[in-house]
């Protein structure tokens, strides 16, 4: 009995001389994950019929990630990214001078938030009828 109990002992105490120094790593805190090489771009676009966003339901809603690469639900999200990179933003899309729309009213109210380019967005415009939305660029408000 007596040759048990120190054989017991001694494998306890080298499990445990063994084994702590491994528990030890396992409950560490994990290292931070680096930082992204990209600041972070993704936005949700909504759309409805009405003069405002507080006075409209969204009848269609998409979303644009646009870092590190074009994706979401945006139809054409390559292109809507290309396009507000190259106006610096949703305030800068220029209107295309091409396009003939006509002056009937039917407002349409298009709303954008959430990050571009690692900033908080929140975008409303309510414009005269689709034909005008569309003509907004070319991509970014047509889904």
């Amino acid at each position: 009995m007596r040759n048990t109990a120190r054989w017991a002992a001694t494998l306890t105490l080298t499990a445990t001389a063994v084994c702590a120094p491994l528990t030890g790593t396992a409950l560490a805190a994990p290292a931070a994950a680096p930082a992204s090489l990209y600041a972070p771009s993704a936005l949700v676009l909504t759309t409805g019929h009405g003069e405002s966003a507080a006075a409209t339901t969204p009848q269609r809603a998409v979303t644009l990630n646009c870092a590190p690469t074009p994706s979401g639900t945006h139809p054409a999200a390559a292109l809507a990214c290309a396009e507000l990179r190259a106006a610096g933003g949703l305030d800068a899309l220029a209107t295309r001078p091409d396009v003939l729309c006509t002056k009937e009213y039917d407002p349409v109210v298009v709303t954008v938030d959430g990050v571009w380019q690692g900033k908080r967005v929140s975008f409303e415009r309510t414009f005269a009828n689709e034909c005008v939305k569309n003509t907004y660029g070319t991509s970014v408000f047509t889904f």
